[in-house]
């Protein structure tokens, strides 16, 4: 009498290893912790927009902005760059420089302007999504010369931000209602929105490395310049925001000037 089988139920099954997933340090998570916190405030500067708060929606942008500058830092300092880090700091960049200065200076001003000032919002926000994705794609090219590492392809998103509520910094600063116009403030939005997509070398300071006698100098200047932020934000806001448009005609002319350097032939022995 032939033996039963067994269930094919049972013989089907077959013993697979449990993944678990793998424990993270917490030098790993702290970056991504600080971008979800300049998206969080990010997005409270809207909130402040729609009760007319705006001088503390200019500082939460600002307060996304500084954030923003250090996390990256952070993360390699800390050995803790992902991929998806990376992810999620290009999508906070879309909303806390492209989205929010949109709806700020929509709800300041551009809202009197109709569908036309609605349009150049859009556009603002359109151009820094365009802006961070030709960033993301040119990541890693190996054609690049050293030299170019120091440079950005047009003007960064938060550049691009502080440019486009700068008329509303200007307006806090002096009271006058010139600033608050439809007409300035799409101008400003305009060109930010131009700068964003533009090709024009701007100045990084990502492959910046200091020498020992600059460390110090460096170091009393970032205290000095936090000093003024905090006793009188809006003239110093206003007056970084200028030295920064006069940089970009200058970081043109070095690129190009390097770029030549790199392109003329070598002397012969």
């Amino acid at each position: 009498m032939p033996l039963d089988e067994p269930d094919g139920d049972t013989t089907s099954r077959l013993v697979r290893p449990v993944r678990r997933f793998k424990s993270l340090s917490f030098n790993r998570i702290l970056p991504n912790l600080m971008t979800l916190l300049a998206i969080c405030a990010g997005m409270t500067a809207i909130r402040y927009s729609f009760v007319g708060d705006f001088d503390k929606a200019v500082i939460a942008i600002v307060i996304a902005a500084i954030i923003d500058a250090l996390d990256g830092r952070v993360a390699r300092m800390l050995r803790g760059t992902t991929k998806f880090g990376a992810e999620l700091d290009s999508l906070a960049d879309a909303i806390n420089f492209g989205v929010v200065p949109a709806m700020v200076v929509y709800l300041w001003s551009m809202k009197d302007a109709g569908s036309l000032g609605w349009a150049l919002c859009l556009l603002h926000a359109i151009c820094c999504v365009l802006r961070l994705a030709r960033f993301n794609t040119m990541i890693g090219e190996p054609e690049l010369p050293p030299w170019a590492h120091s440079y950005f392809t047009g003007v960064p998103a938060p550049s691009g931000a502080g440019f486009a509520i700068l008329p509303l910094i200007l307006f806090l600063e002096t009271g006058k209602g010139i600033f608050d116009s439809p007409w300035i403030v799409g101008a400003f939005l305009l060109m930010s929105s131009i700068l964003m997509v533009s090709k024009v070398p701007t100045y990084s300071t990502k492959a910046l490395r200091l020498k020992p006698s600059w460390v110090i100098p460096v170091m009393l200047g970032v205290g000095t310049l936090a000093a003024f932020l905090v006793t009188d934000p809006w003239r110093t806001l206003s007056v970084v925001g200028f030295i920064y448009l006069l940089s970009i005609p200058v970081s043109a002319w070095t690129y190009q000037r390097q770029a030549k350097r790199s392109a003329a032939p070598a002397p012969a022995a």
